[in-house]
């Protein structure tokens, strides 16, 4: 959730410069495909390429965003490109002003494709900070700018993004359309929800996108009909370019996609900023994330425009939320080290003395550095019951916390 208000602010200054650029590319001849294999990690794809025929880096790639972005500026400073113009543009508070650079002729290599004299935007520092919250070294963003000429299937099962050539692309019948709208080049699609305390379905348009680590968000002021849940617990949606980004995180009773429908979905709820014109949004009512994404397989057809959808073995799984209350941070070399970014008001986490700003050392008697990010999530949504015992570090004390996991929401 961290970036979509910087790329949407970001988009307003440059998409007139960027709209009538030619982006030349190349693919092994007479291909009719590129396999793109990627890692899954805190549920986000991230794909491996190099940059300027010298550095091996990691992007993720993010159909909600409208532009590729390098978020560490000092590799073109490396390379000593030249950026062709500096922009100021505003935080996701409103009140914070930031800088970014346009550089060209940018040349990516991503697996068999080439993207050559392709222009990227560059942040000036790395705002986003994906290391601390995908647990994996990440150095920019992969936009619609540079695949928006093919047919794109993400098969989230066997970790591969496929881009098809639209001349040689037939839908497979095992797919099922459904309605998608693409506006600045980023596919909406149209579902209806089911909130517990009513009885009718309500019309829903989400933004798909990848580049999100959630499940469903929805802006809770975007429409009268949507109220939050009975039981929804203040959360820290993500960290934004001028803070925190608190909202709710609760369930709706079912999301319908097309006819397949989701239960208990677990859901952010958050209202949008009053001085963001919703049109500009595109009258969305959320975003959909990969937590959701990830049990399908999804074909998004760019060209025509069309989405199609298979479920895969993870559909009929239960959303799982963290059971301690606990957002960490990963930092160090090798982003091993645990720091508590955030704690749910009322958690077990809370409740046994845990503080922000913690620095976890062991959990059930084993060094936290044994562990990647994703281990440590996977450990505390655990069964309920499950006891946790962590000795952290505050200050120049050592301390021993002791909780039960239980349900939050």
């Amino acid at each position: 959730m961290k970036k979509h208000l910087i790329i949407a602010l970001i988009a307003l200054s440059f998409s007139t410069l960027l709209c009538g650029q030619i982006n030349d590319m190349s693919l092994l001849k007479g291909a009719r495909k590129v396999d793109i294999p990627f890692e899954y990690v805190n549920n986000f794809i991230i794909v491996k390429l190099v940059f300027n025929r010298v550095f091996p880096l990691k992007f993720i790639f993010d159909t909600g965003a409208e532009h590729t972005i390098l978020t560490k500026r000092e590799i073109t400073d490396l390379l000593q490109i030249n950026y062709l113009r500096e922009f100021k543009v505003m935080g996701s508070d409103m009140k914070t002003e930031l800088t970014a650079y346009l550089a060209n002729n940018i040349h990516l290599k991503i697996n068999n494709i080439v993207f050559f004299n392709h222009s990227i935007l560059v942040l000036e520092d790395d705002y986003f900070r994906f290391d601390e919250f995908a647990g994996v070294n990440v150095q920019g963003i992969l936009g619609a700018d540079l695949f928006r000429r093919f047919i794109v299937k993400i098969n989230y099962h066997r970790k591969v993004i496929t881009l098809y050539d639209p001349r040689y692309f037939s839908p497979p019948k095992d797919f099922k359309e459904i309605p998608v709208e693409l506006y600045r080049n980023k596919p909406y699609l149209f579902a209806n929800g089911l909130f517990q305390q009513q009885q009718t379905d309500v019309a829903i348009k989400l933004l798909v996108d990848t580049g999100a680590s959630l499940s469903l968000l929805l802006h809770t002021d975007s429409d009268s009909s949507f109220h939050l849940p009975p039981n929804v617990i203040l959360s820290n949606i993500g960290l934004g370019l001028g803070g925190f980004l608190e909202g709710y995180t609760g369930r709706i009773q079912q999301l319908d996609l097309s006819s397949f429908k989701l239960n208990n979905v677990l859901t952010n709820f958050q209202n949008t900023n009053p001085e963001i014109d919703p049109s500009y949004l595109n009258n969305r009512n959320g975003i959909i994330g990969n937590q959701l994404l990830n049990r399908f397989t999804i074909i998004i057809d760019y060209i025509r425009p069309k989405m199609y959808l298979k479920p895969n073995r993870r559909f009929a799984q239960k959303f799982k939320y963290d059971k301690s209350g606990l957002s960490l941070a990963a930092t160090g070399v090798n982003l091993n080290h645990y720091t508590v970014l955030y704690l749910v008001p009322g958690s077990p986490a809370e409740e046994a003395g845990l503080k922000k700003g913690d620095e976890l050392q062991k959990i059930n008697g084993l060094p936290v550095s044994f562990f990647s990010l994703e281990d440590m999530t996977r450990k505390l949504r655990k069964k309920t019951g499950k006891k946790i015992k962590l000795v952290v570090k505050r200050g120049d004390e050592r301390l021993k916390f002791y909780f039960e996991l239980r349900s939050l929401i």
